[in-house]
C-alpha cells in the first residue's frame, strides 16, 4: 500500500471481494495440515493482529504479544482491577518507605529445564535496565537495582520510592528468563528460554509462530499441547480464516466483520483501552494552542461511533473510559482552555498530516472520517496510513502533525499513572505528542509519588484535567473489543488489560 491513503479511494466490492478471498486463501495455505474443527493432535490454531517488530524481543510491543500467548511470566502478574498477584514470586514486602521490596520467589524451572534462582531473576531486570531502548515501565521509573539474597530471595530497590513497583514488575517487558537467554551485544532468545506455559519453538519472521507445551511448567501441564500462530495485520483476513474454520482464535475481529460470524464466536470486551487523537505541541502548524483547539472543536465523536464502531465503543469521558471503572466518579472538571482559532485563521494554516496504523482495522476509517471532519473546518489534511512497526518511531520523533492511536492506559503498570508518565510528561518515553509542560508534569508527579490508592486516583484525575488542559491528546472514544473465538473451543482469557489470551487452561473441545 501506498505510504499516503488518499481519504476520497473508493475500491469497488469486488475488488474488496478479491482482497478478502486472497487474504484468507493466504492463511490457510499458510496452515498447511489444520482443518476446520481445531489444529492437529489438539492444536490451539490462532490469528493474531500484531507481526512481531522486534522478533519477539521481549523489551517492546513484541513482549505484549508474548504474554498473550502465555510464554512469558514475571515476578507478578495482574488481576482484573490491576492489583498485583503472585506468579514467579510467591510474596513480597516493602520496607525504606517503599523505595525497597523483598520477594520470595517459589519452585521452578525455565522452558530450558534449568531452576529459577534469585541470580536469574536479578539479570534479568539488569538486562531491561540496560537494554536500548529501555522498557517504557522502566524508563518513567526511577533507576531499579536488584541483589539476590540466597537463592529464593530478591531485593529490588527503586532511587525513589515506588507504591507501584509489584504492578510494575508484572509487565511483560520485565519477564524473567534464564541466563541462557542472553546473548553478545544486548541480544535476547526468549524461545526455549522463558517460563509461561508454552514454550516459543519457531518463529518464522514475520508470519507465523510455533509453540509447544512446557513440560516444565511450574502451574501444571497446559491443556493443549501446543499453539499454531499466524499474524495478519488484515482484520478481515483473520475474521474470514474465524468464519471459513481454519483458526480457533481471531484476535482483535473488526466491527465490520462481526455480522458475518456466528453468534457465539463473538466475544465483546469492555477495555481500558482509548482511542485518542494526539497533536503535536513541538513543531507544525499545532504548535499554536488555538490551532489545537479549534482541531479539537471540530470532531465529531458521536459521528464515529456510529459509522465505524457500529455502537462497538462508548462516547470518551476522558483520557480513562469505563474500563476504569472508578475514573467517573473521581473526574475533575476541565478549566481554562485556549480559544480555538477561527475558520479565517484555521484556513491560512498549511497542510496537516494524519497519521495512524493498518493493525487495527477501525483506525484508517476513523482518520478518514476526521479528515472530513478538519476539512470542513477549515483544515488542509494529508493522510499517512502504514503498518504500526513501519510507524511508531516517526511517531515517536513528532514526525507527524496528529497520530491516532488505540491505547492501553492500563497496559504499563495496570494503573494509570504510568500511562500518564510516559505520555504526557517532558521525559515521557512514550510521548506522541511532544508535551512539555510544567504543570502537567508536576501534576503527574504528585501522583506518583501517593501511596494511598485512593488518594493516588483522586491526583491521577487532577493529572487528566491538566493534560486535557493543553489539548495535546484529544479522546475520541473508548472502545470494546471482539475478539473471535470458535465454538468448541474453551479456556480463552477475555482481558480487560490485554495482557491474557491463550492459557494453560485454553483448549479446544
Amino acid at each position: 500500500m501506498s505510504p499516503i491513503l488518499k481519504a476520497r479511494r473508493v475500491r469497488t466490492p469486488a475488488a474488496l471481494a478479491a482482497v478478502a478471498l486472497l487474504s484468507v486463501t493466504a492463511l490457510t495455505a499458510c496452515g498447511g495440515e489444520n482443518s476446520a474443527g481445531g489444529g492437529s493432535g489438539g492444536r490451539l490454531r490462532v490469528a493474531m493482529a500484531f507481526p512481531p517488530a522486534q522478533a519477539m524481543s521481549p523489551y517492546g510491543d513484541d513482549a505484549v504479544t508474548l504474554s498473550r500467548l502465555s510464554v512469558i511470566e514475571g515476578l507478578t502478574k495482574l488481576d482484573a482491577s490491576g492489583v498485583a498477584k503472585p506468579a514467579l514470586a510467591t510474596s513480597w514486602k516493602p520496607s525504606d518507605g517503599d523505595r525497597t521490596w523483598t520477594f520470595t520467589l517459589r519452585k521452578a524451572r525455565f522452558q530450558d529445564g534449568s531452576p529459577v534462582e534469585a541470580k536469574a531473576v536479578v539479570r534479568s531486570l539488569d538486562e531491561a535496565s540496560a537494554a536500548s531502548p529501555q522498557p517504557r515501565v522502566l524508563s518513567d521509573a526511577g533507576k531499579l537495582t536488584a541483589r539476590a539474597q540466597g537463592a529464593r530471595t530478591v531485593r529490588v530497590t527503586s532511587s525513589e520510592p515506588d507504591a507501584l513497583l509489584p504492578q510494575r514488575l508484572a509487565n511483560p517487558s520485565l519477564a524473567v528468563l534464564s541466563g541462557a537467554a542472553y546473548g553478545k551485544g544486548g541480544k535476547v532468545k526468549v524461545a526455549g528460554h522463558a517460563t509461561g506455559p508454552f514454550t516459543l519453538t519457531k518463529l518464522n519472521g514475520t508470519v507465523s509462530a510455533k509453540l509447544d507445551r512446557n513440560a516444565h511448567y511450574w502451574g501444571g501441564k497446559a491443556k493443549a499441547p501446543g499453539v499454531d500462530v499466524r499474524f495478519s495485520a488484515n482484520g478481515t483476513t483473520r475474521a474470514n480464516a474465524l468464519r471459513s474454520g481454519e483458526t480457533d482464535i481471531a484476535e482483535y475481529v473488526p466491527v465490520s466483520q462481526a455480522s458475518v460470524l456466528e453468534k457465539g464466536q463473538i466475544h465483546e470486551v469492555p477495555t481500558a483501552r482509548t482511542n485518542s487523537l494526539y497533536m503535536n505541541t513541538a513543531r507544525g502548524p499545532l504548535k499554536d494552542p488555538a490551532l489545537r483547539a479549534a482541531a479539537r472543536a471540530a470532531i465529531d465523536s458521536k459521528a464515529l461511533i456510529k459509522s465505524v464502531y457500529e455502537g462497538y465503543a462508548d462516547a470518551p469521558q476522558g483520557l480513562f473510559g469505563p474500563g476504569v471503572k472508578w475514573a467517573a466518579d473521581k473526574r475533575v472538571p476541565v478549566k481554562d482552555r485556549t480559544k480555538a482559532a477561527s475558520r479565517s485563521e484555521v484556513k491560512k494554516t498549511g497542510t496537516i498530516t494524519l497519521a495512524t496504523y493498518t493493525n487495527r482495522p477501525e483506525l484508517p476509517e476513523v482518520v478518514t472520517a476526521l479528515q472530513q471532519q478538519f476539512e470542513k473546518a477549515g483544515f488542509k489534511v494529508k493522510q499517512v496510513v502504514r503498518d504500526y512497526a513501519r510507524m511508531e518511531a516517526d511517531a515517536l520523533a513528532g514526525k507527524y502533525d496528529i497520530f491516532v492511536q488505540a491505547r492501553n492506559t492500563l497496559l504499563d503498570t495496570g494503573d494509570p499513572v504510568s500511562y500518564l508518565e510516559s505520555d504526557f510528561t517532558c521525559k515521557g518515553s512514550f510521548n506522541m505528542s511532544q508535551l512539555c509542560d510544567k504543570g502537567v508534569d508536576k501534576a503527574v508527579d504528585e501522583a506518583a509519588g501517593t501511596e494511598s490508592a485512593t488518594e493516588r486516583q483522586d491526583a491521577e484525575m487532577r493529572a487528566e484535567a491538566r493534560v486535557l488542559r493543553t489539548d495535546a491528546v484529544v479522546p475520541l472514544l473508548h472502545e470494546r473489543f471482539i475478539q473471535g473465538i470458535a465454538s468448541g473451543v474453551k479456556g480463552v482469557s477475555l482481558d480487560p488489560m490485554e495482557r491474557t489470551l491463550v492459557t494453560a487452561d485454553t483448549r479446544v473441545g
